[in-house]
């Protein structure tokens, strides 16, 4: 029964390691950073909802009366 042949294992992996390497920094040249880095404060806004201006109740279906 023949051995498994690792000889050629290393160089795939280095290979493999280095073409991922590569193919990241190119994806990662790509992306447009922010020039400005100052933090931006979300503006707060209050909106109104019709429920907050009512009073509701919300029903169970397990405290419902049994019939």
């Amino acid at each position: 029964m023949p051995q498994l042949d690792t000889t050629t294992w290393f160089v795939t992996i280095v290979s493999m390691y280095v073409t991922l390497f590569i193919l990241f920094q190119i994806k990662l040249s790509n992306f447009t950073y922010p020039l400005n880095m100052t933090p931006i404060s979300p503006s707060t806004s209050n909106f109104t909802t019709p429920w907050e201006t009512k009073w509701t109740k919300t029903y169970l279906p397990l405290s419902l009366p049994l019939q």
